[in-house]
């Protein structure tokens, strides 16, 4: 399966700076997703970025700018389940501790289903930043865009969507940890001190 990295453009809450070129354990945030989605789906994922320098972050990836701009994550997702013909895992680049196991899982479970996401502890009750979206969104969600709901779930009810229940999650670690996203320097910090403690 095909994936696809939304970088989306430079960070308002971290100085401008491009957030997943940041280092945790040493490692940039964004090498350590492409490594858990290469390792998942076995073929290099996308970049969904607008940053111009983006086709130096990882060269020979492809890039890809946002086919609507400014419509934030959704307008990612949209982007990505438009350039491939079939479905697609797509991830945040701001995750640096997303397990590959857990995106396997993902990819395995989500036949039959436009949307399938993990459940989490979030405000959501889902991430949908780290989830299998199928061509069938498409549609959906363009017309969301033109109404400026950027709502990551708005379209859900006119899809196939499942999720792996959050006990199936967990089995990965905790979620807090799983889909912990770096947005500003105390989230960095915090990233770094999770992986100093590693077990």
């Amino acid at each position: 399966m095909r994936s696809a990295v939304i970088a989306g453009g430079r960070a308002s809450r971290f100085d401008g700076r491009a957030k997943g070129l940041e280092l945790v354990g040493g490692e940039r945030i964004l090498d350590r997703v492409v490594s858990a989605l290469e390792e998942a789906g076995g073929l290099p994922p996308v970049l969904i970025a607008n940053d111009s320098d983006a086709p130096n972050w990882i060269p020979g990836n492809t890039v890809v700018g946002d086919l609507i701009p400014d419509r934030g994550v959704l307008g990612g997702i949209y982007t990505a389940v438009s350039i491939e013909p079939s479905p697609v895992l797509v991830v945040a680049w701001d995750m640096p501790f997303i397990p590959s196991e857990l995106l396997r899982k993902l990819i395995q479970e989500s036949h039959g289903y436009d949307v399938f996401l993990p459940a989490s502890n979030g405000p959501r009750g889902v991430e949908p930043l780290c989830g299998v979206y199928g061509p069938a969104c498409a549609e959906p969600i363009r017309k969301q865009l033109e109404t400026k709901n950027l709502k990551a779930i708005g379209f859900h009810d006119q899809v196939k969507t499942a999720y792996l229940p959050l006990e199936q999650v967990a089995q990965f670690g905790a979620t807090e940890k799983l889909f912990f996203n770096v947005n500003n320097v105390e989230d960095l910090r915090k990233a770094e001190d999770t992986w100093l403690a590693r077990a």
